[in-house]
């Protein structure tokens, strides 16, 4: 970061954020949640004086017992992963509406045979895994992995449904993806403020809910301490870290 002062000219502070979406909640007999949509940069200009909204959004809810795939990541970034019962099998498309860089990736497919599996749900850096069979095993596939700031992974996909019997649900990506089941009980969440999937879940009697996904979370540095803030963001140094939706004046 850096503090530039021209004569005559407004003083324009540039800042470096990292912005993720909410990530998408499991499918019931389905595949995991795509995560939440990422963007980061440096040096962004900021205006003195101005007041910034920073809007937290709030992780997608699993699907219902209707056999969906995985729920598309909130704000358009991962696709969910795909069925494990009806079609469509095919993962849901990331980067979703399209940015450069990308702002996720694609969902994994899920396997609709004797063998269930739901594909795992794109994360912010890596695809979800597809499901797979072995015989009569259905395991789900792994969520994709999410992206690194300052130490800590953002953006993991969710893990898809396996079959009950002998098989697995899928891993949640690096980065608050929720796991995928294969019983009765219930998938994993996805993190809060991470924007990681919901993991998919195995429904047996219309039992077992598939996760929610994880809620987003904001994080600017502009190298100067903020004149006021509303939201009440964790500060480290110069760092702002809002979990929830709020304002920041420089």
């Amino acid at each position: 970061m850096q503090i530039l002062a021209g004569v005559g000219v407004p003083v324009v502070t540039l800042a470096d954020y990292l912005v993720v979406g909410a990530g998408g909640g499991g499918g019931m007999f389905g595949g995991g949640g795509g995560a939440g949509g990422f963007r980061t940069a440096s040096a962004v200009a900021l205006t003195p004086g101005a007041t910034y909204t920073i809007t937290v959004g709030t992780g997608g809810g699993g699907g219902g017992a209707s056999a969906t795939s995985g729920v598309a990541g909130a704000s358009g970034g991962s696709g969910g992963g795909g069925n494990a019962q009806n079609s469509p099998f095919t993962g849901g498309a990331g980067n979703t509406p399209s940015t450069s860089p990308s702002q996720g990736n694609n969902g994994g497919t899920g396997v609709g045979s004797s063998a269930q599996a739901g594909g795992g749900g794109g994360g912010a850096t890596a695809v979800g895994a597809d499901g797979t069979e072995v015989g009569p095993l259905g395991f789900g596939g792994a969520g994709g992995a999410g992206t690194i700031y300052l130490g800590t992974y953002y953006g993991g996909g969710g893990g898809g449904c396996g079959e009950a019997s002998g098989g697995s649900g899928g891993a949640g990506g690096l980065g608050g993806g929720g796991a995928g089941t294969t019983t009765t009980a219930n998938a994993v969440a996805g993190t809060a403020n991470s924007g990681g999937g919901g993991g998919g879940s195995r429904n047996s009697g219309l039992v077992g809910n598939p996760g929610a996904g994880g809620s987003g979370v904001v994080i600017i540095d502009n190298g100067i301490a903020a004149v006021s803030t509303t939201g009440s963001p964790t500060v480290v140094g110069t760092r702002y870290t809002f979990t929830g939706s709020g304002t920041i004046v420089y």
